[in-house]
């Protein structure tokens, strides 16, 4: 007998066929370029000649429940978003907006140094500056 079947809600059984493939083929992230697709927050990540900069797209959350954390070559993204209060006497019966506790983390290039980590959040974005090393920066040399 085939685990597959099909409801009758053809977007409902194309992503559950979807999500059937994927743990058929192992799509365990190795990276944050592979992370899974409905990771939340989406995160972009980029660097300059001083830092690694972190940008976490994550409308609706309180800051209050952010918690921002480097350890060990890692920075983890942990937190909450709670679910807004629906009408009185009113039925849900889509959802996609994400909600309750997340965690992303991030594994730092040798670079990054952890003493020198600011985190801001404003406007649904969460925006994180990891400072480089010292040794680690582009430096001239004068040629004599």
């Amino acid at each position: 007998m085939s685990d597959f079947y099909f409801s009758g809600d053809l977007f409902s059984d194309l992503d559950r066929v979807q999500r059937q493939m994927s743990s058929l083929f192992g799509t365990a992230p190795s990276s944050i370029r592979s992370s899974r697709a409905d990771a939340f927050p989406r995160l972009n990540i980029g660097s300059t000649d001083d830092s690694i900069q972190v940008v976490a797209f994550a409308p609706g959350v309180d800051p209050a429940t952010l918690d921002v954390t480097v350890d060990k070559g890692t920075l983890t993204i942990s937190g909450e978003r709670r679910a807004e209060a629906s009408a009185e006497g009113s039925r849900t019966y889509a959802k996609e907006r994400f909600t309750g506790a997340f965690r992303r983390v991030i594994e730092l290039p040798r670079t990054a140094d952890a003493d020198k980590v600011e985190a801001r959040y404003e406007n649904g974005l969460l925006t994180i500056t990891v400072g480089k090393r010292e040794a680690s920066k582009p430096r001239a040399i004068a040629i004599q």
